[in-house]
Parts: C-alpha cells; sequence; structure tokens
C-alpha cells in the first residue's frame, strides 16, 4: 500500500502528555495509517501458515482453471507490479538524493511480499478444492476498510496534494483490493475429480460463498420450503462422509480400542508392581485396580483423540470472539467520551459507531460460527457414542443382559448421550468465564480506580448465596425426577395391563394412586421452581447491587469522584458481561459433573462382560450323514465366571439329521444347555462344536418392529415360493391373509399386535427360512394350542416336516411328541439323568418315567397313562404318518385364544401403520402448520384469566422500575459538578437503589408466579388427560400402541410441567425487556424510532419463517431418534438370536442407517437455528447502529447521560430480541405438547363406573346364576358379530367348562360377562339382574377372573393383593397361608410392605401365579371364572393351585375356559364354541358318545 506523502513524524504525533481525550490519541490519521498498513499483512502471515498445515491435510479434488481463478491472478498480478512500481519509485528518488522517510520503502515492501503471499495461497487453494476462502475473505476486508478510512482522512486533510503519484496509486491500490474482495464474496467450481462421491441431494453449503456461510444464508431455502409446505425426507439433505456413522464409529471405536488396551497393559503393570511389593497375587484386586485407574479415562481420551481439532478451532474462534466482546464496551466509553467534548470532530463519532457496529457484529459471527463447530461436533460425538454402544449390545454376555435393562440402555442412547454433548458447549466456560471475571475488574479498576474492589466483595457474598440456592434445587430436582419415574412406571404399568386392571374394577384406585404420586411430584417441582426463581433473581439483580455499591462508594466516599456518563453507562455494560460470566460459571460446572456421571455410566456399559468368541468351535461346512453336527465334552457351564456352574459334566453327541427332545422339571437345565451351544454360557471346562450354520427358536419369542416378510427373510435374498412353503407349514397363511397388508404388514413393536402363538410361529418360521444346519428349538410349540401345535410338530419339526433330514434339538413339555425323536436327553439339576431312545427309557423307568408321572393332573385317570404308555410302544415315525400317537401329554399355552374376528379386527387396527415410520401420519400434517390460537386459550384457561392478568401486571410493574432505574442513572450522570462533586449524589443513589430493590421484588414475584401458574396449568391437563384415557374402552387400549400413551404421559406432561411454563417466563422477560429498550431508544433518540418498526417487521418475518420449518424437523427429529432408541432397545432384547443367525452385521448397518436419518434431521435444524440467531443478531447490531448515528447527528441536543441511556439500551435489545423471538418459537414448539394432551378429549368413553339408581343389591349376585340370552357382540361398528345367538343358563354354583378352537369366541364370552365389550343384541342375566343395569364398578367388583397372565404392579405386596384397601393384615396372611406363600413371604424383607418390581420381575412365574391366586381369594365372589390360570406354570405349581381351589370352587358358579381339554373332564357341563356360536354343550361323557366337535378335538388333543 502507498503510504501518504506525510510521514508519522513530529512532537504531536504520539504525544501523551496533552489532555487530549483518548479518543483524540486512538483516533488520529497516523494511527488509521499506521494500522491500515500493518494490520493486514500480521493478519495474513500470522494465519496464512496455519491454513497451508490445513490445506495439506484436507485436500478436496483440484478446481479447474475457472474465469473466476482467473480473475483473481490478474487482479492478483496488478497489485504486484503496484507495489513493486511503489518501491521502484521509492528507491529512485533515493537514489536522486531526494530525502525519504523508511516508511516510503519498508511499507510498499511488505505488502509486496504479503500480495505475492496470498497470490500463492489462492493458487493451493485452487490445487486442493477450496472453492470460497474465508482467511483470504479477511484479508481482502482488512486490505481494503483500514487503508480506506487513513486515505479518506488524508484526503479531507489535503495530504495527497504534494505527492499526485502516491496519490494516484493509493486509489488505485484500493480499487484493485475492492476488485479482489468482491471476487473472494464469489464461490467457484466444484471440483474436477473431487475426493467424496457425489450425494444425491448435497448440503448446499458445500456451494455457498463465504459471506453465505458465516451468515448461514445458504440454509435460507429449506427453511423457505417448509414455511410454504411440508418438509419430507426428499428435501433433507445426504449426511456427507465424515458425518457417517461408518466414519465416525470405526475412528471412535478404534481409538477406544486402543486407550483401553493400553489401560489394561499399565492395570497390568501396576498389579505387577504390588504383587512384587507384597509378594501375594489376589485375583480379587484385578477389578480393583481397573477401577482405580478408571474406566472414564480409555473413553474419554478416545473422544478428545477424534474431536480435539475441531473443538480447538472452535474454541480459537469464541475467544477471538470475546476480544470484541470486550472491545463494545472501550469503543463505547470513547464513544460517551466523543459526545462529551463538542470540540470533536463528527467523523470520528461515526466512526466510532461503525467500530461498535463492526465489533458487535464479528462478536455474534464468531460466537455463532463457535455454536455451529460445537453442535456438529456434538452431533457426530452422539453418531460415534450410539454406534459404539450398539456394537457393545451386541456382544454383550448373557450376565451383562441381565445386569443392564432395556430402558439401561435406551437411557444410554437418549440420555447420557445428551448429557455428555451438551457439556462441550458448557466446558470453555471452566476457564473463560475466570478471565472473563478478570478483565472486567480491570475495566472497573479503570474507570473507578479503587471503588471496584467493592465489586468483588458484592460477588463474592453473592456466590455462596447462590451455590446454596443451587444445592438445595438439585436436592429437589432428585426428588422431582423419582417421583417422576415412579409415576412413569406406575402408568405404564396400568396402561399396559388395562385389561386386568378393567376386569376387576380398579381404574378409580390406580387413578388415585397415580394422582397422589403425581401430587408430590408436582410439590418437588414448585418448590425447586421457587428456588430457581430466587437463583434467577439474584442473578438478574447482581447487576444491580453491584453498581449500586460501586456508584455509591465511589460519589460519597472519595471527594474528587463525580459521575458520569462513560463511569456509568461503560460500567454498566462491564457489569452486564460480568453478571453473565457469573451466571455461566454454575452452569458449567452442573453440566461437567452430569456429564462425567454419564461418562461412568458409558464406560462401565463399555467395560461389560462380552460372550467369549471361542467358546464354541463352529465350522461353517456342513456335514455329512451320519457324521457328528453337535458335540459337547466334559462340559461345564456357568451363567458367569463368578457363578456356580449350572450345566456339569455335558457330554452330548448329535449326529447329523437327528432329532433330539431336551426333557427335564422347570430350572433342570434345558434353555441353558441351548445358550451353552450357541455360546452365550461361560465355560468352565470342556469344549463345544457345531458343524454347519445354525437357526434358533428362543423361548420367548423375539419379533422386530417390521414387517411379516422381513421378520421371516432376516436379512436373507427373499424367495416367495419357499417363503409361501414356510408360513404355510407354520400355520401361518391364515393369519397372514387376514393382515391388512399381508405378508407387507407392519407388526408392532415387541409383537404388541400378535398374539402368543402368533409370535411363536412367526420366530419359528424365521429359523425355518434360514435352511441352516442345526436346529436349537426352545419349546416353541408351549405357546400354541394343540391341535396347532401338532400340526407345526408334523409339517416344521417332525420326521416329515421342512426340517427333515436337519439337525433338531427341540427343548419341550409336550411329553406326547417323544415318541417321534430320534434320541431324548433328560437333564436333572444341570446334568444329563439319562438320554436314548424313547422306548428304552421307558423300560429303564428312570428320570423320563418319573417326568411323565409328574406331568399327569391329580383328576386324571390311570388309563391315560396307560394308554400313552401303550401307544407310544409302537410310534409311527415315517413320512406317511399325518399326527403322531400318543396320550394326553401336556401341552402349554401361554396366550387365550381369540375369535378370529376379534384377532383381524385387532391385527386391522393395531397394524396399519405407515410403511415409512417417518412419514406424518393424518394427525401429525395437522400439526405442521403454526399452532392453532385455541391451544394457547387452552392453556391460558387452564391457568386461569385472574392468575394471567395478575403475572402480567407484575411483569409491567418490575419493567417500569427497571426502565426507570436506568433513566435515573442518565439524570444522575448528568447533573453538574461543583467543586468536583455532585450536590445531589445522596439523593440519587438512594432513589436508584430503592429502584432496584422494587425492580428485585417484582422480578421475583412475577417469575415465581408464572411457575407457579405453569404448575396449576399442568396438573389440570394431566388430570384431564388422565380421565379421557382411563375411562376409555379396552379397545382404544389394543388398538392404541402402548408406547404413544406412554408418550403422551412422559414427553408430552413433562413439557407441559417444564418447558411451557420456562419458555413463557423467558418470553415475558424479554418481551417486556424490548417494550423497556424500545421506549429508552425512543426517548433519547426519536430519529432511531424510524428504524426500529422495520427491524421489528423483520424479526418478525424471520420468527415466522423459522417457527413453520422449526416444528417440521423437531417432529422428524423425534420420529427418526425414537427409531434409533426402539432398535437399540430391540436388538438388545434379541441380541443372543442375532448371534445365532450370524446377523450383526446386517442389524449394525441397519442401526448405522437409522442414526444417518436421525442426524439428517439433527443437522438441519442446527444450522436453522443458527441462520435465526445470526440474522436476528445482526438486524440487532444494525439497531446499535441507527441509535449511536442518530446520537451523532442529534449531538448538541442530547447529554451524554441519555446517549448512555440509549445506546447501551441498544446493545441490549440485540440480545433482547434474539432471545424473545426464539422464546415465541420454542413456545410455539412447546404448546403442540398441550395439543397432543387433548388427543384423546373425544374417544368413545365405557358406560359410567357407578350408576346412582342400581338394579344390583348390596348383596347381589346371592346365588351366582348366569343366563345368557340370544347374546351377541362385535369388537368394532364396522365389523361383523364376532359371537352371536348365543343362549344358556348356568346355575348356581354349577362349574362349567367352555371349549373350542382359537378363535372360536370363548374369552369373548368371559369379556362379554365383565363388560370389556358390550351386547350387541341380546343380553346377560346375574341372578336375574341385566348386567346392562349395573355399573361397570359394581358388576365388575362381584366377579373374579383369574387369568393365564399373572399380573403384578409396581409398589408393595400388599398394595398388589389389595388394591383397593379392604383387607386386614390377618386376611392376606391367611389367604398366603392357602396358596402355601406364607413362608415365602415371611422371608422377604418388610414382607407385605416388599416392593415388587414392575411386571414383578423379582419373582418367579409360579410365585406371581400364586399370588394372583392369592388376590382373588381375598375377593370371595359368588362367580369365579378360570382363563386358563394354570397352563403357564409348572406340575408343582399346578398342584397348589388346585389345592387352593378346590374348597372355594365349590361354592361358587365357576367358567373354565380351557385351551387343553383334559382341565374340563372332571366340569359338570362342557359349552363348545365354534365361530361365534354355541355349538354343543353337555357332559364330557355325552359330548364324547356325540362324536362331534367336542370329540375331535378330544382326538387332536390324543384324549381319544
Amino acid at each position: 500500500m502507498a503510504p501518504s506523502a506525510e510521514p508519522c513524524v513530529g512532537q504531536d504525533v504520539w504525544n501523551g502528555t496533552e489532555p487530549e481525550p483518548t479518543a483524540l490519541h486512538l483516533l488520529n490519521v497516523c494511527f488509521l495509517k499506521t494500522a491500515g498498513v500493518w494490520v493486514p499483512p500480521m493478519y495474513l502471515w500470522v494465519l496464512g501458515p496455519i491454513y497451508l498445515l490445513y490445506l495439506h491435510r484436507h485436500g478436496q479434488g483440484y478446481l479447474r482453471m475457472s474465469l473466476l481463478f482467473k480473475a483473481k491472478l490478474v487482479l492478483g498480478l496488478a497489485l504486484i507490479i503496484l507495489c513493486t512500481s511503489s518501491v521502484s519509485v521509492a528507491l529512485w528518488r533515493i537514489q536522486r538524493g531526494t530525502p525519504q522517510a523508511p516508511e516510503f520503502l519498508i511499507h510498499p515492501t511488505v505488502w509486496l511480499t504479503t500480495m505475492s503471499f496470498a497470490m500463492f495461497l489462492i493458487h493451493m487453494e485452487r490445487k486442493k478444492g477450496v472453492r470460497a476462502s474465508g482467511v483470504l475473505f479477511g484479508y481482502w476486508l482488512l486490505c481494503f476498510l483500514l487503508p480506506a478510512t487513513s486515505a479518506a482522512q488524508l484526503t479531507l486533510r489535503g495530504g495527497f496534494r504534494s505527492d499526485p503519484f502516491y496519490h494516484l496509486s493509493t486509489y488505485l491500490c484500493l480499487s484493485l483490493v475492492a476488485a479482489q474482495f468482491v471476487l473472494s464474496c464469489l464461490v467457484d467450481q466444484p471440483p474436477f475429480f473431487p475426493e467424496d462421491p457425489q450425494q444425491p441431494n448435497p448440503c448446499p453449503e458445500a456451494d455457498a460463498s463465504f459471506p453465505s456461510r458465516v451468515t448461514f444464508w445458504w440454509v435460507s431455502g429449506l427453511v423457505w420450503r417448509g414455511y410454504r409446505r411440508t418438509l419430507g425426507p426428499e428435501d433433507l439433505w445426504s449426511l456427507s462422509r465424515e458425518n457417517s456413522s461408518e466414519e465416525l464409529v470405526s475412528q471412535l471405536e478404534r481409538e477406544w480400542t486402543r486407550n483401553r488396551s493400553v489401560a489394561q497393559r499399565r492395570t497390568k503393570v501396576r498389579a505387577a508392581r504390588k504383587k512384587g511389593s507384597r509378594g501375594v497375587e489376589t485375583p480379587e484386586m484385578e477389578p480393583l485396580l481397573e477401577q482405580e485407574g478408571g474406566q472414564r479415562g480409555p473413553l474419554l481420551r478416545a473422544i478428545w483423540q477424534m474431536s480435539r481439532s475441531t473443538f480447538l478451532l472452535a474454541t480459537f474462534a469464541i475467544v477471538i470472539s470475546d476480544v470484541f466482546r470486550f472491545t463494545v464496551p472501550k469503543l463505547l466509553s470513547l464513544f460517551l467520551e466523543f459526545m462529551g467534548n463538542p470540540t470533536t470532530p463528527a467523523w470520528k463519532g461515526y466512526l466510532l459507531a461503525v467500530l461498535m457496529f463492526l465489533s458487535a457484529s464479528l462478536q455474534s459471527l464468531l460466537e455463532q460460527y463457535y455454536m455451529y463447530r460445537v453442535k456438529v461436533l456434538q452431533m457426530r460425538i452422539r453418531t460415534a457414542i450410539t454406534g459404539l454402544v450398539y456394537r457393545k449390545v451386541l456382544v454383550l454376555s448373557s450376565t451383562s443382559r441381565k445386569a443392564s435393562a432395556v430402558g439401561d440402555v435406551v437411557n444410554l442412547v437418549s440420555v447420557d448421550v445428551q448429557r455428555l454433548i451438551d457439556c462441550f458447549i458448557y466446558l470453555n466456560g471452566l476457564w473463560m468465564t475466570i478471565i472473563w471475571m478478570a478483565i472486567c475488574f480491570i475495566y472497573l479498576w479503570q474507570l473507578l480506580g479503587l471503588s471496584a474492589l467493592t465489586a468483588i466483595a458484592v460477588f463474592m457474598s453473592l456466590l455462596p448465596l447462590n451455590f446454596f440456592i443451587t444445592k438445595k434445587r438439585k436436592q429437589h430436582q432428585q426428588e422431582h425426577m423419582t417421583q417422576k419415574d415412579s409415576r412413569a412406571r406406575l402408568t405404564s404399568s396400568v396402561m399396559g395391563n388395562m385389561k386386568i386392571v378393567k376386569s376387576h374394577g380398579w381404574e378409580g384406585a390406580f387413578l388415585e394412586r397415580i394422582l397422589r404420586i403425581r401430587s408430590q411430584e408436582l410439590g418437588a417441582l414448585r418448590t425447586s421452581n421457587l428456588l430457581f426463581s430466587m437463583s434467577l433473581v439474584s442473578f438478574q439483580v447482581s447487576t444491580f447491587l453491584v453498581a449500586l455499591v460501586l456508584f455509591a462508594v465511589h460519589t460519597l466516599v472519595a471527594e474528587e469522584n463525580a459521575m458520569d456518563a462513560e463511569k456509568a453507562f461503560v460500567t454498566l455494560t462491564v457489569l452486564t458481561i460480568l453478571n453473565k460470566a457469573q451466571a455461566f460459571l454454575p452452569f458449567s460446572i452442573n453440566s461437567v459433573i452430569q456429564a462425567r456421571v454419564s461418562l461412568d455410566r458409558l464406560a462401565a456399559f463399555l467395560c461389560l462382560e462380552e460372550v467369549d468368541p471361542g467358546a464354541v468351535d463352529s465350522s461353517p461346512s456342513r456335514c455329512t450323514v451320519g457324521e457328528t453336527c453337535v458335540s459337547v465334552h466334559d462340559g461345564t457351564f456357568a451363567w458367569s465366571r463368578e457363578s456356580t456352574p449350572c450345566l456339569r459334566r455335558i457330554n452330548l453327541t448329535v449326529p447329523q439329521g437327528c432329532l433330539v427332545a431336551v426333557v427335564g422339571a422347570v430350572g433342570a437345565g434345558k434353555s441353558s444347555l441351548l445358550s451353552a451351544l450357541l455360546g452365550e454360557l461361560s465355560k468352565v471346562e470342556g469344549s463345544v462344536s457345531i458343524k454347519g450354520s445354525v437357526a434358533y427358536v428362543p423361548q420367548e419369542a423375539w419379533v422386530q418392529h417390521t414387517s411379516v416378510v422381513e421378520n421371516v427373510c432376516f436379512r436373507q435374498k427373499l424367495d416367495p415360493l419357499w417363503l409361501e412353503r414356510v408360513l404355510e407349514a407354520c400355520a401361518l397363511w391364515p393369519d397372514v391373509s387376514s393382515f391388512p397388508a399381508g405378508v407387507h404388514t407392519k407388526i408392532g413393536e415387541q409383537g404388541m399386535s400378535l398374539s402368543g402363538g402368533q409370535k411363536q410361529r412367526l420366530s419359528l418360521a424365521r429359523a425355518v427360512y434360514r435352511k441352516a444346519a442345526v436346529y436349537l428349538l426352545d419349546d416353541p410349540l408351549a405357546a400354541l394350542d394343540a391341535h396347532v401345535g401338532q400340526h407345526v410338530f408334523n409339517q416344521v419339526i417332525g420326521p416329515s416336516g421342512l426340517l427333515r433330514g436337519t439337525t433338531r434339538i427341540l427343548v419341550t413339555h409336550v411329553l406326547h411328541v417323544l415318541p417321534q425323536a430320534d434320541w431324548i436327553v433328560v437333564l436333572e439339576d444341570g446334568a444329563i439323568a439319562e438320554m436314548g431312545p424313547y422306548q428304552e427309557l421307558l423300560h429303564r423307568k428312570g428320570a423320563l418315567v418319573r417326568l411323565l408321572d409328574a406331568a399327569n393332573h391329580p383328576g386324571d385317570s390311570g388309563d391315560g397313562e396307560t394308554e400313552l404308555l401303550t401307544e407310544a410302544k409302537n410310534p409311527r415315525g415315517s413320512a406317511e404318518c399325518e399326527k403322531p400317537t400318543g396320550g394326553p401329554g401336556r401341552s402349554m399355552k401361554l396366550v387365550p385364544g381369540k375369535d378370529g374376528t376379534t384377532s383381524e379386527a385387532q391385527t386391522r387396527a393395531a397394524l396399519d401403520e405407515p410403511e415409512w415410520a417417518g412419514q406424518p401420519t393424518a394427525e401429525d400434517r395437522m400439526r405442521n402448520g403454526r399452532v392453532k390460537a385455541t391451544m394457547y386459550l387452552t392453556y391460558l384457561r387452564a391457568v386461569g384469566a385472574p392468575l394471567c392478568l395478575y403475572v402480567l401486571f407484575l411483569f409491567l410493574c418490575q419493567q417500569v422500575a427497571s426502565f426507570c432505574s436506568s433513566y435515573w442513572l442518565s439524570l444522575w450522570a448528568d447533573d453538574p459538578t461543583v467543586d468536583g462533586r455532585q450536590t445531589q449524589a445522596a439523593l440519587r443513589g438512594s432513589i436508584f437503589g430503592l429502584l432496584g430493590c422494587l425492580q428485585a421484588v417484582g422480578l421475583f414475584a412475577s417469575v415465581a408466579m408464572v411457575l407457579l401458574a405453569g404448575i396449576r396449568a399442568s396438573s389440570l391437563l394431566f388430570r384431564r388427560l388422565l380421565w379421557d384415557v382411563v375411562p376409555s374402552p379396552i379397545g382404544f387400549f389394543e388398538r392404541t400402541p402402548l408406547g404413544n400413551l406412554l408418550n403422551h404421559f412422559s414427553k408430552e406432561t413433562d413439557t407441559v410441567d417444564v418447558d411451557i411454563p420456562d419458555k413463557v417466563r423467558s418470553l415475558l422477560i424479554y418481551g417486556f425487556g424490548l417494550l423497556e429498550a424500545i421506549l429508552a431508544i425512543t426517548v433519547a433518540t426519536p430519529l432511531a424510532a424510524v428504524a426500529i418498526l422495520p427491524l421489528v417487521a423483520l424479526y418478525a418475518g424471520l420468527q415466522s419463517l423459522y417457527a413453520a420449518s422449526l416444528c417440521q424437523l423437531r417432529r422428524l427429529e423425534s420420529a427418526r431418534h425414537s427409531r434409533v432408541c426402539s432398535h437399540v432397545a430391540e436388538t438388545f432384547q434379541g441380541s443372543a438370536v442375532v448371534r445365532a443367525f450370524q446377523a450383526q452385521r446386517p442389524f449394525v448397518a441397519q442401526n448405522d442407517a437409522y442414526v444417518d436419518e436421525s442426524q439428517r434431521v439433527t443437522f438441519p435444524r442446527l444450522v436453522a437455528e443458527r441462520w435465526l440467531v445470526v440474522n436476528l443478531e445482526l438486524l440487532g447490531k444494525v439497531l446499535v447502529l441507527v441509535a449511536a448515528t442518530c446520537a451523532v447527528l442529534s449531538k448538541v441536543h442530547l447529554s451524554a447521560g441519555l446517549v448512555g441511556f440509549s445506546v447501551s439500551a441498544a446493545l441490549q435489545m440485540t440480545q433482547t430480541l434474539q432471545w424473545a423471538v426464539r422464546s415465541w418459537t420454542d413456545l410455539e414448539s412447546s404448546i403442540v405438547s398441550v395439543e397432543r394432551m387433548k388427543d384423546y378429549d373425544r374417544t368413545p368413553k365405557e358406560a359410567p363406573w357407578r350408576l346412582p339408581t342400581c338394579a344390583a343389591r348390596s348383596s347381589w349376585p346371592h346365588s351366582g346364576e348366569i343366563e345368557f340370552r340370544n347374546f351377541g357382540l362385535r369388537y368394532h361398528p364396522e365389523l361383523p358379530l364376532a359371537v352371536r345367538g348365543v343362549s344358556f343358563k348356568i346355575h348356581a354354583g354349577e362349574k362349567v367348562g367352555i371349549v373350542g378352537r382359537t378363535g372360536a369366541g370363548k374369552s369373548s364370552l368371559a369379556g362379554g360377562l365383565v363388560r370389556l365389550l358390550e351386547a350387541a343384541e341380546g343380553g346377560i342375566w346375574i341372578d336375574g339382574v341385566p348386567i346392562a343395569h349395573v355399573g361397570l364398578h359394581t358388576l365388575r367388583s362381584r366377579i373374579t377372573i383369574i387369568p393365564q397372565d399373572s399380573t403384578l404392579f409396581p409398589g408393595s405386596l400388599r398394595m398388589n393383593l389389595d388394591v383397593l384397601s379392604e383387607h386386614t393384615d390377618e386376611a392376606i396372611w391367611e389367604a398366603l397361608e392357602t396358596v402355601q406363600l406364607r413362608a415365602m413371604v415371611a422371608s422377604l424383607p418388610g414382607q407385605l410392605q416388599y416392593e415388587c418390581a414392575e411386571q414383578g420381575h423379582n419373582l418367579s412365574v409360579g410365585q406371581k401365579q400364586l399370588l394372583c391366586l392369592a388376590r382373588a381369594l381375598l375377593r370371595k365372589t359368588q362367580i369365579l371364572i378360570l382363563d386358563e390360570a394354570t397352563a403357564a406354570v409348572d406340575p408343582g405349581t399346578e398342584l397348589q393351585m388346585q389345592a387352593a381351589l378346590g374348597s372355594w370352587s365349590a361354592q361358587c358358579t365357576v367358567l373354565l375356559i380351557a385351551h387343553r381339554l383334559c382341565s374340563v373332564m372332571d366340569c359338570a357341563r362342557v359349552l363348545v364354541m365354534d365361530k361365534g356360536q354355541l355349538a354343543e354343550s353337555g357332559s364330557p361323557t355325552q359330548l364324547l358318545a356325540q362324536q362331534g366337535l367336542f370329540y375331535r378335538l378330544a382326538q387332536e388333543s390324543g384324549l381319544v
């Protein structure tokens, strides 16, 4: 750059002795010229080498020599020539003897070398594929702005007249630099050979120029589309390779493995040293040493190594941003100094206004760049850790799976990962806030001298108060979370078992319990909110308190000190920064502490025990006929390395093509044997080998949340013909044919839309479709009816089934299939008691015979067993055999049969979901637009109109006090000084303090009232939601996925509890603060009001654009993230199946795809947030520029105090406007939860629970006579009758069995009897009273149902036994004595107060069923319904139940719904249902003699 003709020399250039204002020193022409010459080269030489290193490591291909590059090259060469000419002219003049100052030679030389370096950078950028350069953009901007400012001042002063050459060269250089700057705002063509493959919908960031990148305007297209229409998957950008799961997870996994190996080696070294020092090695010390070293360290180092470059770059940006943050108060001080000096030229005021605008803008841009980089880093860390956790799920051992519940793993992925990544934003706050405080105190020291020490004292006195409030609030937050978890568990249990709840009439009792817990939850939240109000007020008012003490000490203690505008308003600006630092520090500490806890949890999970990949010697090659396919030699296995062995001395050899049946009592180790063959158990000693591929059917069927065909094919190629054969053989074809989309129908989560038998057959079909060599079948027939189980065995497992020729190891309780097995293994107490062919084991009369004897029912005659043994002597094992021979073997059925129409209706309702899970349903489409005003009115009505008005009044009062205190301070600053003192300082200070106290009281009252009003509204809305859902008919709960219901009671409720009140608080604070700022600017500088209205309009427009897109992006993000969590939970539950099928790689790929789809929504949302914030803040900086410019224009009419009042208000208005808009947008997004809580207010409701005039008396029913008169019912108004024309009468005390095939309508009769389904025609009379004229709770309390599935609820054992609290402890102990559980309950901690886990998981199946029986015994009703209550328990528990029921059932009317005909053989009468009608009725002997439907069912069950 050509220097001016006048060098910066002379006495008056840097004279610091003259009493001139600071602005004159910093803004003189010489200073500006020197900065213009040296700052741009220093900038480029500092950043250039770093930038070159970055280009070297991050190449993206090379760019072709485009027109843009050629233009840059030509302009750069012109600048080099111009600088060279300036050096040449200076040398020529020196040679001629003309004296030249050194700067005339040094400055052009520096610019020449710097321009050459800039051209080299342009060339390197083209070779490395950089299309838009931020470094060169900043360089050309500095090259133009600073020299242009000094050149303009020199021109005004006539400094160029003496040297026309330098005059022309300066303007020519500025023109060329301006052209280069314009070109740097453009973007070049894409690379010719890009490093990354072309994406189908690439992110527009790559095609954006640098100004568009820093202002995030490249997002505008997506925001505009979201405003005009509904966003879909096609609108979302593809993820770049560096953001994909494949890249990120592999990187973190590599670092985690390396760091963990290093940590383990160090642990072993420490253990060896301790061993050497002590001389004794204890194995128990190894875990302690590992814990001492910390599991957290390797994971933390791995995360740091993959994120350090991005984090350090973002940290550098926020440091530079803070430099500009503290530049603003200094510039404000100079500006107020300028306003107080009438002789200073006006151009300096305009320059200071522009510098304030630029500094504030750069601070915002750099801060938002920091937020953008950290948010992207958070997204990457979430992707990497989620993938790492998922991969760990696939290798967890059985012990680790038991130690970690599904909810724990989902919490790791959703909650702990979120807390960990949140820490990245606050991490720099640990040290930067301390630097902020130090700089602020230095500023205050410069402004106020020794008085600044009082600020330290006040802040130090406030810190203990804030920490105390924070500690107390944390305690109440923990209590709130505990109560919320308790409520969520109870609500989940009640909603998931609503059929049991309604059958017993327990809705009112559970509603009371839920609301009681809810009251305690809101009580803790109320206290926490009050403490939060105190904390907020202490932070907000600390600025005022410190200012009051500072001003009072400064003006009243020292006589020579007087208040002026610079001291007053610059101090307030500095204190605002100081207050922000003080508020940010506790958040940073709390966030880091939470992140540390989450990091520990994640590290502990990642260090859990894994399955031993070498436990089983597996070979992929199939073995030949007769060759050993499965062998176990001297095998001893345990569930974990520390536990005792569960299988001992197992020696088993299975040849290829053999069917092996594994039998034994409950707990004998049958399922453990299959787990050992799969490598799921810890191998203590011995060897296991399997040849060929393996397929596994678990005891509890595992079904994926996907279509039927995808469940069956299980990541294998689709073969339609083979699929049809598999479905037919597994008896799934009739079910699939009734589904709305056939095999493409999506199954609900955890198979909730399927019955137990359907899930088990689907699980079996998955194994059959695989065409494996070895099949491990864990009791697949247990959940099937006798005839369905016989069909499945014949067509799939048996000698003539699809699996013939393969090796099958079948664990079973269905003993009548044993004659068709080639080999039988009998287990007892974890060891093989005996094995061999069926006939051989019968002749031995050993363990198998004892097992067959134990399986007989007490009521069965000896002939039944004789028949089994006799017919079994000649088993028909040939391929021509259509059904096996055998007697009444025990066939367990885990799910009661349902009517066929019922199954179809429920399936059609539950499975009719969109194929794309993220696709909006009709309900979601309604929410894609802006939230309706009626939702706000609904929330306000829940709050109450008087309370709403009172809150607004309180906010208005505190804002008026705030405005008056600031205005009063401006008047104080303008008070004249007499002898260095202001005469009214004491009065001014007293009133200023009084106004501040009023503001503090008003702020506390207003914030507390808003939060308390939010609690009132959430309490009312939750109660309404509860009363909208619970009285709904049972069909509503069968059609509505449980996850949807629980989402309303958890996520949406939490949003209404916490988020909406907080957003309303923020909106009111910033909204009233905005009004105060507008009023302050308008009062001080009326001209600025002209710019305020357009700016507010632009703010509203940006908010409208953003809000419309944000709601859609958040909905899409929630759906995608829910799919990730569901897939993780689903895989955790079925990890054994995934490993058995060797499908880990496809599942990992599927999870990566789900995570990437989720991040495809997260990335647009986070950049849209940055788009909004950047543009809002830049608009706010324009307001600062307008206010300062108007102050310069009106300088002669304004005092410095009013100007400080106006400009400081404009500086605060920037943040105020931004947060007001963001609060409104967040409120609009959160208010959707109010709409969702009203989803069920119009659903149909049941009949009244109680009737004012009930037809039944208190003693009804006194005898228990039941009469069905032409009874019919349907499951949905549009469906045909499921039960029709049923008429029969059951006499008092009669025991009647109800049988029929699956779907015949057996359970429908029981549902109609307790009015779970209302009669569509006819009716039911009990003791002559029509049940339709009786309240539901009255009816259901007089009937006892013992279902097949034992259900316990979270809570004490006593509560589970006596839900309505109607019985004494003595009566409960008596009932426990009857079911032989008194000793067991007495041994439990707390006895009757023992806390049952969810679904009673801390009790065995038999214990739960006996507890349910004790619960039924306490009711002592005249009518008892047994819905196959003994089918899911072992023979011993069944005998206990039958003994307990014996005396009671003899005194009441009993309806026994049976799926096993042997259960009804002792009934006085049997009703046979078929296709919803009563087909046969009579005693078992009569029905067998008729040889009708009952006889055919008996044949299929092996009874005849």
